[in-house]
């Protein structure tokens, strides 16, 4: 994994200062996602060989879910079963996917244990398929002697915890993820490694890039407020969504923000690539590729009447097509002089680099947060609308 910065802004002493930061937090204990490929560990000899099922039902919303997709989608190398994740409590989704479930291992996630939608969609289900205590088929991830955890415990039920030191957006590499994972036949041990590689080379000095891409973004967050993910594979379409999320709930504090948007290349050049082009500018860009897609379509060599104008792309591979567009749009963009930009390479895709680049998202997001000066751990912006919805009822 390659990253370039394209961008030759430098702040020396916020440099510095967002790696004592993080290496504080990492040595101090208080914030747990850095200790996860440790901790984690006690996970990765679950066996569920004694459950008959076919599907992986996960049930969560925000950070009890996102992660999961994004390296079960990201996890190429495998052939899982099918997950399925009830997150949205849209009665025409539930109705549909359930349709498609006929012999579930279910997964109850909620960091909290009282999430209103994850709740709401388990009570569904628990009628859907007439669910009773004891059932070896239900499994809770929570924090512990949270109410969900409660419940468990009443009906007997298996429950693995969430350190209480990591928060849900940063949680994917606990239980949230690891768990469920492992169930669907991604044994997890190499996203665990590549996020302590990352981890580990970047407190050894060895990826300075972080540092200075953290500090370019707090010197300029007023400025460049928005920071736009353009990643160039239908792979990565979850990812870019734990990206949002990571970004936003992190970093959206005390009237500052850098606000995240997640692109997939190459089809939001034909939506979004205007704006960037002629609009105001005042954004920061990360392009997100894969080099080696390990898959040789290849364009038929095929020509056809009045379409030759695009002739000169016949028996290249696809894979060529797609990471030039993700070159010709960067080279674009530097062109009109209004953007930060930097660059994020994949060589090839698979759990380690997976790992990597969930740790380095989590640390970026630490390092900025640190340096804006905003709690990058907690969501109090949330919290009213949760009472208002109550009061609904």
């Amino acid at each position: 994994m390659k990253f370039e910065l394209l961008f030759n802004t430098q702040d020396n002493s916020k440099e510095e200062k967002a790696y004592e930061n993080l290496l504080k937090e990492f040595k101090s204990g208080e914030i747990g996602y850095y200790h996860l490929p440790e901790t984690s560990q006690k996970f990765l000899d679950l066996d569920f060989s004694d459950i008959n099922y076919d599907e992986v039902v996960v049930i969560g919303i925000g950070g009890s879910s996102l992660g999961t997709k994004t390296v079960y989608k990201m996890a190429v190398e495998y052939s899982p079963k099918p997950m399925i994740f009830l997150e949205n409590p849209d009665p025409i989704d539930i109705s549909s996917k359930l349709k498609t479930i006929k012999n579930p291992l279910i997964f109850v996630i909620s960091k909290s244990g009282k999430t209103i939608e994850t709740l709401s969609i388990f009570k569904e289900v628990i009628n859907h398929f007439n669910l009773n205590p004891k059932a070896k088929n239900i499994k809770i991830i929570t924090d512990e002697n949270s109410p969900l955890d409660k419940f468990a415990a009443s009906w007997e039920l298996e429950s693995f915890h969430i350190p209480l030191n990591v928060g849900g957006r940063f949680s994917v590499l606990s239980a949230v993820g690891i768990v469920p994972l492992l169930a669907a036949g991604i044994h997890p041990k190499e996203l665990l490694e590549g996020a302590k590689e990352f981890r580990n080379s970047f407190f050894d000095k060895e990826e300075w890039h972080l540092c200075k891409k953290a500090a370019l973004y707090a010197n300029k967050h007023k400025d460049y407020p928005v920071n736009v993910l353009f990643a160039y594979s239908n792979i990565l379409e979850d990812f870019a969504a734990w990206f949002v999320q990571l970004f936003g709930e992190s970093l959206g504090k005390n009237s500052k923000e850098i606000m995240p948007v997640g692109h997939i290349g190459s089809i939001d050049q034909h939506s979004f690539l205007q704006l960037l082009m002629e609009g105001i500018g005042k954004k920061t860009v990360t392009f997100l590729k894969i080099n080696d897609f390990k898959n040789n379509l290849t364009i038929p060599d095929i020509k056809l009447p009045f379409l030759e104008a695009v002739d000169y792309v016949n028996s290249h591979r696809f894979e060529e097509l797609i990471n030039k567009e993700c070159e010709a749009t960067k080279e674009a963009l530097l062109s009109t002089n209004k953007y930060f930009i930097d660059e994020i390479s994949i060589d090839n895709l698979n759990l380690k680099t997976t790992g990597k680049l969930i740790m380095y998202y989590e640390m970026l997001t630490s390092a900025i947060g640190s340096l804006i000066g905003v709690n990058t751990y907690n969501q109090p912006g949330v919290e009213l609308g949760k009472k208002i919805l109550k009061n609904k009822f």
